[in-house]
């Protein structure tokens, strides 16, 4: 069995930044500290912002080119990533948010987790991704043919009926005994 140090790590970040918060206060004083809270939390919904609309305009720019968009994918995210580590309150969070804003550090993230990442798809031999392509719709066809593919159970009006409920009260028309009486 493999130790983590992940759930450590996560239950001691609120020690850690509120130690941060102490440390910074007595240095530099409560209302800059403050400040540079609120400051980073802004800059972090402006990373989101702009990171968000650049990656999905590069995303654009590499399917026009044909290029594989995994490199924009990877670095919009760590984009992300790092603009919400900036709008949560803390130090230790803004000094991650910070690292990951610089693309050397990007790409080392990237080297030493890559290799971990598995992208699940079947390939043919060609190299084109299986399953539907643009303009296949045989997964919505209604054909005979098909029958043995088919999800879709078409039922005749006669063979499909509803028994109206017994007993419940939602289900029955009023008459004179459910009148309130005068």
């Amino acid at each position: 069995m493999r130790f983590s140090f992940l759930p450590i790590i996560v239950l001691m970040m609120p020690i850690l930044e509120i130690a941060g918060f102490i440390i910074v206060g007595k240095a530099i004083g409560l209302w800059l500290t403050l400040a540079l809270v609120l400051f980073t939390s802004f800059l972090g919904l402006l990373i989101l912002r702009l990171g968000g609309i650049g990656m999905v305009r590069n995303l654009q720019d590499a399917g026009r080119t044909g290029a594989q968009p995994a490199d924009e994918l990877v670095n919009g995210a760590m984009r992300v990533v790092a603009g919400i580590l900036l709008f949560i309150p803390g130090f230790i969070t803004d000094i991650l948010g910070l690292l990951l804003l610089s693309p050397t550090v990007r790409r080392f993230f990237w080297k030493a987790f890559g290799p971990r990442v598995v992208v699940a798809g079947s390939f043919r031999q060609s190299g084109q991704q299986s399953g539907p392509q643009p303009g296949d719709f045989s997964g919505f066809r209604n054909d005979p043919g098909h029958a043995g593919n088919s999800k879709v159970v078409d039922l005749d009006e006669e063979e499909f009926h509803r028994e109206e409920p017994k007993g419940s009260p939602w289900s029955r028309k009023p008459d004179d005994r459910d009148l309130p009486k005068p």
